[in-house]
């Protein structure tokens, strides 16, 4: 079952999404084809309940980012960047699979 949505995120994220440069606290920074969202979204968390973030988020497939967690670091194209501040999993069972990371602004805006 989970063939079906294999690819996915990566077609989303190519349609959708840029190349924010990701800095994880350990490892090397590297850009990543992904979807920043200033506005409001819903997601379906892990436990199957619909949550509202109304921070800046990152979706970032999670096959790109496995350590993607909180004090990591993007800079989106136009050079602001960001800290992330909590990761909420879909809850999807592919292997690509969303990450979503709610961001708070430190510098550029």
């Amino acid at each position: 079952m989970t063939d079906l949505y294999l690819g996915l995120t990566g077609l989303l994220a190519g349609v959708f999404g840029s190349r924010p440069r990701y800095f994880p606290q350990s490892g090397p920074d590297r850009e990543i084809q992904s979807i920043f969202r200033e506005a409001p979204i819903e997601v379906t968390a892990a436990d199957g309940q619909i949550l509202r973030i109304d921070a800046p988020t990152w979706r970032v497939a999670r096959n790109l980012a496995p350590e993607l967690r909180r004090g990591d670091m993007i800079t989106v194209p136009d050079g602001r960047s960001y800290r992330v501040t909590v990761v909420h999993s879909t809850g999807s069972p592919s292997a690509d699979a969303f990450l979503v990371a709610e961001l708070h602004l430190i510098t550029g805006g």
